[in-house]
């Protein structure tokens, strides 16, 4: 019988690369620019979210999801027709809920006219063997502004990125907000479950209003322990988005550690916007009640001790009245409209706090 790629060939992944007349260059040298990520060193062979010291120290899983590359981007600007990526991959997911181009996969954009527009993805037939090879055709040989990201859940040792061999390469234009919005939190937060990683929310509000951030989404692993509120607290970070609720066994441990997570960061950065969001549950129960309840009194305490930059996101409310319950791929994780929505309402205060600065 044949494969569903012989029969829809817009199915059919092209393995047989042709790389003869391709130049390839190491992402982590200039003119090359990264975001959101550290890059291998002598201490590591492998692209991490944050110092893997801090990541050790604040438990078994943030140290193994550190390595999951979530809210990284190189961006470039060149006039070659063709894109290619070679990437040496590791702790490769593919996870029967999340779409493997969203887990394991790139995309590309282009920045044209104060917007960033998706070009491609870089679809991977598999990466079993961890190695990666793509090639992306473009419309012709104009010079572009081009932001690449990095998977979602997926590691990567190293990448290069493949250009004409006659091609000229220059830095890219740096965004209008370079200080980062930090953003903490759960599965969610990492960006399960889009369908590629220029759909988690953070990517689509980093285009709407062209700034900088760093995703410390860790999966099933932000309880907000001291160790990781201590590596935040000294971030240099425009706003920090602090999204953990899913991740707290109960609203007992949320009561242990929300408030005083926030005022660590609080002590350390009087004037930073910080804003409090709720799970983005589609239906809400007594349970998550209880829960925003708590997270609420951190917010209500920080206002009645005259704090003018913090805001709270009730996280019940998200998903309404676009998505509902078409929001989430089983019930918890956003797909691409719930990661919409997110970045609607989560989007919607930053580009006020972003104006007043």
């Amino acid at each position: 019988m044949k494969r569903l790629e012989e029969i829809d060939k817009n199915f059919a992944v092209n393995v047989n690369v042709n790389t003869e007349n391709a130049v390839f260059y190491d992402c982590t040298k200039p003119p090359f620019t990264l975001y959101g990520i550290i890059p291998p060193n002598e201490e590591h062979d492998y692209f991490v979210r944050l110092d893997t010291d801090a990541a050790k120290k604040t438990s078994e899983g943030v140290e193994i999801l550190n390595q999951k590359t979530a809210g990284a981007r190189v961006r470039f600007k060149t006039n070659s027709s063709c894109i290619y990526v070679y990437s040496q991959m590791h702790l490769v997911n593919n996870m029967p809920h999340c779409a493997f181009t969203g887990s394991s996969g790139f995309d590309l954009y282009e920045h044209e006219n104060g917007e960033e527009r998706f070009l491609k993805a870089v679809i991977i037939p598999n990466a079993e063997d961890g190695v990666v090879t793509t090639e992306i055709k473009l419309e012709d040989a104009k010079i572009r502004d081009l932001t690449l990201n990095f998977p979602l859940y997926s590691g990567v040792k190293s990448l290069h990125i493949g250009l004409d061999k006659d091609a000229q390469l220059f830095e890219c234009e740096p965004y209008a907000y370079e200080k980062p919005i930090v953003y903490y939190g759960s599965s969610i937060t990492q960006g399960g479950c889009a369908s590629r990683p220029g759909n988690s929310y953070q990517a689509m509000i980093s285009r709407r209003f062209d700034c900088n951030y760093v995703n410390l989404g860790f999966s099933g692993c932000a309880k907000a322990e001291d160790a990781i509120a201590e590596y935040i607290s000294g971030l240099d970070m425009s706003i920090f988005v602090y999204d953990y609720d899913h991740n707290a066994p109960d609203a007992e441990h949320l009561e242990k550690t929300h408030e005083k997570m926030f005022n660590l960061i609080r002590e350390r950065n009087p004037e930073l916007p910080i804003i409090i969001v709720s799970a983005p549950v589609p239906k809400t129960t007594p349970n998550w009640d209880k829960r925003f309840e708590v997270i609420k009194k951190t917010y209500d305490n920080a206002v009645n001790k005259g704090d003018k930059n913090v805001y709270l996101i009730d996280g019940r409310t998200i998903m309404h009245p676009l998505a509902g319950d078409s929001g989430t791929v089983d019930g918890c994780h956003p797909n691409d409209l719930g990661f919409y929505c997110m970045a609607q309402k989560i989007g919607d205060v930053i580009g006020k706090i972003l104006e007043s600065m």
